[in-house]
C-alpha cells in the first residue's frame, strides 16, 4: 500500500532533520537570551522613573515582543538551512503579520491605559471628559484598522485569495461602486465617531437632553451612544445623530448651572414678602453656590402671576436637589404665611345638588 502511495519510495533524511531541530532550538535560544538581555535593561531604565506609566507600557507589550523575537529569529537561522527555510517560510506568511498586528494592538491598549492613569490624578472634571472621551473613540478606531489590516495581510498569504483580490482589482470601477454602496452606514459611522472625538459635542459624563430624555452618556462607539437616564434606563443613539441633530449639552464648559422654581399665585399677592423669604431660604441652603439668587415676575394674568424664583448650584444634581427644596419650602410657606396668595378654583354648577336649596 505504501509504495502505491509513494511510488519512489519513503525515506527520511535523519540528519537534516536533526541539523533543522538543531537549528530551530538555536534560534529559539538565541532569541531568548536577547529579548532577556533587552527587557532588563528596560526595567532597569523603568525602575528610574518616577511614574509606573512605564512600567504598565511594558508589561503590555512584554509577551508579543518575545515571540516577535522568537519568530525573527528562527528567519534569519532559516536563511543558512534550507530544510528548515522550506518549513518555517509557508506559516512566517501568517505569523509575521499576525505578530505585526499583535505588538500594534498592545501598543495602542497601553498607550490608552497609561492615558487613562493620568487622567484619574487630574482635578479638572470638564477636561478628564474631553480627554477621556478623546482616547476612547481613537483608541477603538485605531484598534478596528489594526484587526482590520492584520487580518487582511494575513489573508494575502493564501494563494488563493491573493488570485481573488487580482480579479477584484481587474473590474476595480464595478467593485468600488458596490463595496462604497454597502460600506456607506459603516463609513458614515466611522467619519462620525471620528467628529466626536475631534470636535467634542459631548463626551463621556456629559448630561444631555435628546428624544426629549436627559441622561448622562455613558458610553462612545463608532456606530452609537448610550445615554443612562435618571431612572437607570439606557437610550441607544446613533452617533451620527449627535451631529446631523440640535441636542442640549447641560455640562459642556462646567457643571454650574442656574434652575428656576415657577410659583403661580394670586394677582393680589404682594412680591416683595416672597422675594424676601426665598433669598433668606436659598442664602442658607448648603446646596446654594451664592452666583444667582433672583426672583423674577415673568408673566401677569387677569386669574394669575407667574414668578420665576432662579437659583444656582456647583453640580446639575445639587441644582435639582436645591429646586425641589425650595419647592416645597415656598408652597408651605405660602400656606402658612400667606394663604391668600394660593390660587382656589371653585365651580359653581345651577342645581348641582338638591339641598343647596337653589330655586
Amino acid at each position: 500500500m505504501m509504495d502505491q502511495i509513494f511510488p519512489g519510495g519513503f525515506t527520511i533524511d535523519w540528519t537534516a532533520v536533526g541539523l533543522a531541530a538543531l537549528a530551530l532550538l538555536l534560534a529559539v535560544a538565541i532569541a531568548y537570551v536577547f529579548y532577556r538581555i533587552v527587557f532588563a535593561a528596560i526595567d532597569r531604565l523603568t525602575s528610574l522613573s518616577e511614574t509606573t506609566v512605564d512600567e504598565m507600557i511594558v508589561e503590555k507589550i512584554r509577551r508579543p515582543v518575545k515571540w516577535s523575537f522568537i519568530a525573527l529569529s528562527i528567519t534569519i537561522v532559516a536563511q543558512i538551512n534550507p530544510d528548515l527555510q522550506s518549513i518555517w517560510e509557508p506559516l512566517a506568511k501568517f505569523l509575521r503579520p499576525a505578530l505585526l498586528g499583535w505588538i500594534a494592538y498592545t501598543l495602542v491598549k497601553a498607550f490608552t491605559a497609561a492615558m487613562e492613569f493620568r487622567l484619574d490624578a487630574s482635578d479638572d472634571p470638564v477636561a478628564v471628559r474631553s480627554r477621556r472621551t478623546r482616547v476612547a473613540v481613537l483608541s477603538r478606531t485605531a484598534t478596528f484598522a489594526i484587526i482590520f489590516i492584520t487580518v487582511g495581510l494575513m489573508l494575502l498569504g493564501i494563494p488563493a485569495v491573493r488570485d481573488i483580490g487580482t480579479t477584484l482589482l481587474a473590474s476595480a470601477g464595478l467593485a468600488a461602486l458596490a463595496v462604497g454602496a454597502a460600506a456607506q452606514p459603516a463609513l458614515k459611522s466611522l467619519i462620525a465617531g471620528l467628529q466626536v472625538a475631534l470636535t467634542e459635542p459631548m463626551r463621556l459624563g456629559d448630561l444631555v437632553k435628546v428624544d426629549g430624555e436627559v441622561g448622562r452618556i455613558e458610553e462612545i462607539r463608532m456606530s452609537f451612544v448610550t445615554v443612562r437616564t435618571w431612572d437607570e434606563r439606557v437610550l441607544v443613539v446613533p452617533t451620527s445623530r449627535f451631529l446631523d441633530e440640535s441636542f442640549e449639552n447641560w455640562s459642556r464648559q462646567s457643571e454650574k448651572l442656574t434652575g428656576p422654581v415657577f410659583l403661580h399665585l394670586d394677582p393680589a399677592t404682594e412680591v416683595a414678602p416672597i422675594r424676601a423669604e426665598f433669598e433668606r431660604y436659598v442664602s442658607e441652603h448648603a446646596l446654594f453656590d451664592g452666583r444667582n439668587k433672583v426672583l423674577l415676575m415673568t408673566e401677569a394674568y387677569p386669574e394669575s402671576i407667574e414668578l420665576r424664583l432662579s437659583m444656582s448650584s456647583k453640580t446639575i444634581g445639587d441644582l435639582w436637589a436645591l429646586r425641589c427644596d425650595v419647592r416645597e419650602h415656598m408652597i408651605s410657606w405660602l400656606r402658612t404665611e400667606m394663604p391668600d396668595a394660593l390660587i382656589r378654583h371653585r365651580l359653581e354648577v345651577p342645581h348641582g345638588h338638591p339641598k343647596a336649596g337653589e330655586p
